[in-house]
Formats: C-alpha cells, sequence, structure tokens
C-alpha cells in the first residue's frame, strides 16, 4: 500500500549546533537505509521549507507507523499521510 507522508520539520531554536549536526546525520543514515529496504519509495523536499513530501510502500498502517517512528527526528516531525490508491485513468 502506497502512503503520501508529508513531513514539517519543527526543531527547536535553541538546540546546539553539534547535537543538531548528529541528529542530521543519523536521520540521514536512517532514511537512506529506508530507501535501499524499498519501503521509503520517493523523497523530496518542499522548496524553501523544512519539510519534505515522501512515499512509502508498507504492508499496514502499522508498518508505516513503524518505519515513520524510527527516524531520529521523528519527535520533531509534524505529519500528514494520506493513503493512495490506483486512479482509474492512470496510463501506469
Amino acid at each position: 500500500m502506497l502512503y503520501c507522508v508529508m513531513i514539517d520539520v519543527n526543531l527547536p531554536a535553541d538546540m546546539d549546533s553539534a547535537e543538531l549536526a548528529k541528529l542530521k546525520e543519523v536521520e540521514r543514515l536512517r532514511a537512506i537505509e529506508l530507501q535501499e529496504s524499498g519501503k521509503f519509495v520517493h523523497l523530496w523536499r518542499v522548496a524553501g521549507r523544512m519539510a519534505n513530501i515522501s512515499i512509502f510502500d508498507c504492508e499496514s498502517n502499522d508498518e508505516l507507523h513503524e518505519l515513520l517512528t524510527s527516524l531520529p527526528m521523528f519527535p520533531y516531525f509534524s505529519l500528514k499521510v494520506v493513503p493512495l490508491a490506483k486512479h482509474p485513468s492512470s496510463i501506469k
């Protein structure tokens, strides 16, 4: 099942710069793992914001929840999740 996940990242303004750099690096590594697994299908940055739009391919809502909460920046996310279904007019 495909899910469109819109993520806004809301980091504390007073977060230590070294802590932030470490957090970004472990987040990047986990995102790469999920992409290589085939579960994290697409990733786009939203221009001008600390946000992204992603497509996940998961077996269930529970699996999606597990994957999202495994991301190190999850505590700072505001999420909107939209389950996707094939459109009858799609040629793919």
